[in-house]
């Protein structure tokens, strides 16, 4: 199983470049990296992540993920890269599939796109986002995604993307395309997975839980016609434990990624990355 870390938030405090460089000499297979657009002044919205549903101060302190990355890929060889996650509602699918592309062709293939639909209705809406049928807006968007990175010229007239034959290049490094994998605990994400993704990325379910996602999981990629292996997943934000890395190991998961909690000096965070590897790896 794969072990990966993420660039806590703020995301600026500690070059990424520092980051990734000791993540990668530390042996740690991955780097994730989340993102918030902007963050509303005026929020309605509960935050699922906490018990009175208050948004966490450090919210608004998301660099763009990607300009994180680019500084991230170019002083490593190794280290895979990936979104936790990128909100696509609230990105124009041309655009971003020229972002992913550049990013894993420089890369040489080090890209994962996690991807999700958000949480946050004030936020997707201000960026111009279907809130309330925000999966179908994803998954259009993926689709349009996919035929701009696999074809030479490509079209699309959908309900929410519509243009006539357009080029984009590069091409993504990895073939036909990046890892997508599917964020959050929807109550379709299996199905969508299985549907025009590559796997999963939850971040609130227990060891015990995943067994039995990874049960269904499997047994509707096998319905589908696809290979359950080729399905993964990935456990969002957990502590530096071996015990629990070992549970999830056991009960199904792919890969899991260690939450890097936020420091002001790259001594600070150097030292917490040394302790956290020497006790998951």
């Amino acid at each position: 199983m794969h072990i990966g870390i993420n660039i806590p938030v703020p995301t600026y405090w500690v070059d990424p470049a520092f980051i990734a460089e000791k993540a990668e000499s530390l042996g740690l297979e991955s780097l994730w990296a989340a993102e918030h657009p902007i963050m509303p002044v005026h929020i309605a919205t509960r935050f699922y992540g906490s018990a009175d549903g208050a948004v966490p101060p450090t919210m608004p302190h998301y660099a763009d993920p990607f300009i994180l990355f680019a500084r991230a890929s170019a002083v490593t060889k190794r280290i895979k890269l990936g979104t936790s996650i990128c909100l696509v509602p609230e990105r124009n699918p041309l655009v971003l599939a020229k972002e992913v592309a550049t990013l894993d062709y420089f890369s040489r293939g080090r890209f994962i796109f996690g991807v999700g639909a958000g949480w946050l209705r004030e936020e997707t809406e201000i960026m111009g986002g279907d809130f309330d049928h925000r999966w179908s807006q994803v998954r259009e968007a993926i689709a349009v995604m996919k035929k701009l990175w696999t074809s030479d010229a490509a079209e699309h007239h959908g309900k929410y993307y519509n243009f006539p034959p357009v080029k984009s290049y590069p091409k993504p490094f990895q073939k036909p395309h990046p890892p997508i994998l599917l964020g959050g605990m929807a109550p379709n994400v299996l199905h969508r997975a299985v549907a025009y993704a590559d796997g999963w990325l939850p971040d609130k379910l227990t060891p015990d839980q995943l067994k039995q996602r990874r049960y269904e999981l499997d047994k509707l990629a096998e319905a589908a016609g696809r290979d359950p292996r080729s399905l993964t997943i990935t456990i969002y934000g957990q502590p530096p434990d071996r015990d629990l890395i070992n549970a999830w190991r056991a009960a199904g998961a792919d890969r899991v990624m260690v939450r890097n909690q936020p420091l002001k000096s790259e001594k600070e965070m150097g030292e917490q990355m040394e302790r956290f590897a020497k006790a998951v790896l």
